[in-house]
């Protein structure tokens, strides 16, 4: 596995554990249709999420969250609408998060940004 996708692998594990630490119910990962990717999709007491996972090794290029351009956040949109539809599902809330992962100097650092776009 190409070096970049394993530590993309990584970070979405991190998230994932930490979504369920914190109570979080992972209804499924790295979901795909025409219009995009969706790293995690998870429930809580207040509906469901759609989590976008941005890990980096350095803060050079400013925060990982900041990689969630606009163009990024409608292919998510659309990918979650998506998934709700083929799912045949409803929830009366939604929600779009990002969680950063953070790896610097032998430690890790997860952000959660909940309902950020």
């Amino acid at each position: 596995m190409e070096p970049r996708r394993k530590f993309g692998n990584w970070g979405e594990d991190a998230a994932a554990e930490y979504l369920q630490d914190k109570g979080y119910a992972i209804v499924e990962r790295n979901f795909t249709c025409t219009y995009g990717e969706i790293d995690i999709i998870a429930r809580n007491e207040e509906g469901l999420v759609f989590v976008e996972v941005k890990s980096r090794r350095s803060l050079k290029f400013g925060r990982p969250s900041m990689a969630v351009t606009k163009i990024k956040q409608a292919k998510i949109r659309k990918s979650a609408f998506c998934y709700l539809r083929e799912r045949k599902t409803y929830y009366r809330h939604i929600r779009f998060d990002v969680i950063e992962v953070v790896s610097l100097y032998g430690t890790t650092q997860v952000n959660h940004l909940e309902g950020c776009f």
